[in-house]
């Protein structure tokens, strides 16, 4: 009996346009059923079980992991500023104590790091709510917003020169705990990577190989996502040179501290592959 193909999450931001490029280039795509979406989807999508391996906010990935096998050597985050998850605010950070703070829908890690940083190292606890992602709308009813991907990116360019201030959620992190910042992971389903540990070793593979094609041709790949963004070639190379798609030690290390800050269990077992 012929065995279907991987069903395979991909973020549709420009966090992953790497990757994707590097898939293209390769010629990955024909191996698997690829789903684009947002982060908050694609979550919820793995663990329905209508996704067999894919990105996870990490957060996600803490509170399933009994259920996922984590896969080595890629993930998304930052050593210092990420450009794309930022809190943008109207009034100083001191001044949030019970105002509102409007929370991007697709947002779950960055939305508990801006809290945790918010609370323990500035000593503010804002009335937070939920909201869609764009940021106008967002500070017609907050004081301040966290935001993610792409809207986040424009911010980070846009806002200054509205007089409003943001702050880099990534190098927030970093200053605060001296290490990486870890927002997503890869992984598969436990049952699936457990049936078929051939085909999440072939899709892990093609991922990393096509993550690191994309890192030595940065300047290609942000060439060709500028034809179709609003951001300059120059501005997506630096962002993708912003970006941390590694999981080596020293991201591992972020990741345990960033759960056991959180309160979070701390149980990333990597899989054979």
């Amino acid at each position: 009996m012929a065995v279907s193909r991987p069903r395979v999450g991909h973020i549709q931001f420009l966090n992953c346009l790497p990757i994707y490029w590097g898939l293209v280039r390769a010629g990955a795509l024909l191996d698997v059923e690829l789903t684009k979406d947002t982060p908050d989807h694609l979550n919820d999508m793995l663990m329905a079980g209508e996704l067999d391996i894919g990105p996870i906010s990490l957060v996600e990935y803490l509170r399933n992991a009994e259920d996922l096998v984590l896969l080595p050597d890629i993930a998304i985050g930052s050593d210092g500023p990420v450009l794309s998850v930022n809190l943008v605010s109207q009034v100083p950070l001191h001044e949030l104590d019970g105002r509102r703070v409007a929370l991007g829908s697709t947002s779950r890690t960055s939305v508990l790091l801006a809290r945790m940083w918010l609370e323990q190292v500035h000593g503010v606890r804002p009335e937070y709510f939920g909201c869609p992602p764009e940021l106008g709308s967002m500070l017609r009813e907050a004081d301040a917003a966290v935001l993610i991907g792409d809207a986040a990116l424009r911010a980070t360019y846009q806002a200054p020169r509205d007089g409003l201030a943001v702050h880099d959620l990534g190098a927030a992190w970093r200053q605060w705990s001296g290490l990486p910042m870890v927002f997503a992971v890869w992984a598969a389903r436990r049952d699936y990577a457990e049936a078929h540990p051939g085909l999440v070793k072939d899709v892990h593979g093609a991922f990393v190989r096509s993550r690191d094609d994309a890192l030595a041709h940065v300047e290609d790949v942000a060439d060709a996502g500028a034809r179709w963004e609003v951001f300059d070639a120059t501005t997506l190379a630096t962002y993708f040179r912003a970006l941390d798609f590694s999981l080596g030690e020293r991201q591992v290390a972020g990741l345990q501290e960033f759960a056991r800050r959180a309160g979070m269990p701390v149980q990333p077992l990597f899989a054979q592959v």
